[in-house]
């Protein structure tokens, strides 16, 4: 008895608060998407219809509450797809191969695309090349504070359209912190250089395809009605982006000005750790690739090769001189990769089950110009952004998005993406702020305060700019 009762309790034990908490909203969440999607028989909807609506509305319920990490919901709503609306014979697929529409996002050009972007990141991080450009280039602007503080985040804002946000920051952070040590405790100018880092890091994710997941979502999506390729897309999002970091820098250099007339850029000569093991040649042929790729996909107009073909120059170079190892592929963000599937799969069940058109008769905004409407939803994606994974709003927003903008779908599904990247307000909104935050030497107002101003701006901004390109 004794010995089942330690069992008993042993057992009970492993029931944690948190795990009892994840089984309370996943079942919140399904019997919400259950009541409003299959319960009400909506008139004008098919099945199927009804069923690709309890699908998005379990998924983003999961995405809003957090119940599980984001890229499970990402796998849940490609198996449940494929299950319910994939079966021959049921409420949507009639042949027996009708259920792999569902997974072929995962073997999209777009993905393609990222993938050579993460690896791009990845060989740059292991030869120590990010940290050696960033101090090299960091000496070019001197030692006033506003200067340093505009260089940090410049190279900030650069690596931050061809890496990882938060490998970005991560890195810039390392960096920028012998400056951070350097200066008096109450200096505000701590604080200014630690915001930029971050807000630099947000914004310069818009300018690229690759820079930032929801941008992706976004370009996938359009693929199926125009073609948004790397240069078209850097037409898109680096104006706004250009014009938000130049607000960002602006509204540092004066809510936080500095105390002193030249900042001690002494510590930037620390030696680089990483890469350190490496042969010479390693080292010195990823800088040669790395702007090769990028030429290569800003000048697609004029080779004509696509921008998913030129990502396996660097994928096969650094795989088969050693650069890129297993270990290497294997630290790739393959979560980022499948909230993205995810995401385009949503989209494809939406789409092809006629939920999209039944949705843009229901909404009100329906009615109102692709500007107006671009507007709503990129404030509506950054606000969400805030408190959920920007990845995860822009698999909301997009499909709807495409839906509502019949023949002008870029108008308004591009500043949703971008939008989606506008949230700061918070030190968990995004994980360069939670790195910067984890310093320890900002507050929650510091991030509200700047994330308000470029929240408010950004959508607008990203907006009137897609609609002057676009129509």
């Amino acid at each position: 008895m004794i010995d089942t009762r330690r069992e008993v309790l042993r057992v009970w034990g492993k029931l944690e608060i948190s795990s009892t908490t994840t089984v309370t909203k996943v079942t919140l969440c399904t019997i919400f998407a259950a009541l409003v999607a299959l319960v009400p028989g909506w008139e004008g909807l098919s099945a199927a219809g009804e069923w690709s609506l309890f699908i998005l509305l379990l998924g983003a319920g999961l995405w809003i509450t957090e119940a599980i990490p984001s890229f499970s919901v990402a796998l849940l709503i490609i198996a449940l797809q494929i299950v319910i609306l994939g079966k021959p014979g049921g409420v949507f697929a009639v042949e027996a191969n009708d259920w792999q529409i569902f997974v072929q996002p995962w073997s999209s050009p777009l993905m393609w695309l990222f993938f050579g972007g993460f690896v791009l990141a990845e060989a740059a991080q292991v030869t120590g090349l990010d940290r050696l450009f960033s101090r090299y280039v960091l000496g070019w602007f001197g030692t006033k504070p506003g200067a340093v503080l505009f260089g940090a985040m410049a190279v900030t804002f650069t690596f931050s359209m061809f890496m990882s946000n938060t490998a970005t920051t991560a890195m810039m952070m390392a960096v920028i912190m012998p400056i951070v040590y350097s200066l008096d405790k109450d200096d505000p100018f701590a604080k200014a250089i630690l915001l930029g880092i971050p807000f630099a890091a947000n914004i310069g994710g818009m300018g690229t395809i690759i820079g930032s997941p929801p941008n992706a979502i976004a370009a996938g999506s359009l693929a199926e009605v125009t073609s948004i390729g790397f240069v078209r897309w850097m037409t898109a999002g680096l104006p706004p982006a250009i014009l938000l970091f130049i607000i960002a820098w602006l509204y540092l250099r004066f809510a936080y000005p500095a105390r002193i007339a030249n900042v001690n850029i002494s510590g930037l000569q620390w030696q680089t750790r990483t890469g350190a093991q490496l042969p010479m040649w390693k080292r010195l042929l990823v800088m040669p690739v790395f702007i090769l790729t990028v030429l290569l996909w800003m000048t697609g107009p004029l080779h004509h090769i696509p921008t998913p073909v030129v990502s396996f120059l660097p994928i096969t170079i650094f795989a088969i001189t050693g650069i890129i190892t297993a270990r290497n592929i294997r630290n790739l963000q393959w979560d980022v990769l499948l909230l993205l599937a995810g995401g385009l799969s949503l989209g494809v069940g939406v789409r092809e089950t006629g939920l999209a058109e039944w949705l843009v008769a229901q909404l009100p905004i329906a009615s109102l110009g692709p500007m107006m409407i671009a507007f709503i939803l990129a404030y509506v994606a950054s606000i969400l952004s805030n408190f959920m994974s920007n990845t995860a709003a822009a698999n909301i927003l997009v499909p709807i998005g495409m839906a509502i903008g019949l023949g002008l779908e870029a108008i308004i599904v591009v500043p949703i993406a971008l939008g989606a990247s506008a949230a700061m307000c918070l030190p968990i909104s995004t994980p360069p702020n939670a790195i910067a935050y984890a310093t320890g030497k900002l507050d929650t107002r510091d991030f509200l305060r700047g994330g308000l101003v470029i929240g408010l701006l950004a959508p607008g901004i990203a907006a009137l700019w897609c609609y002057f390109l676009f129509s």
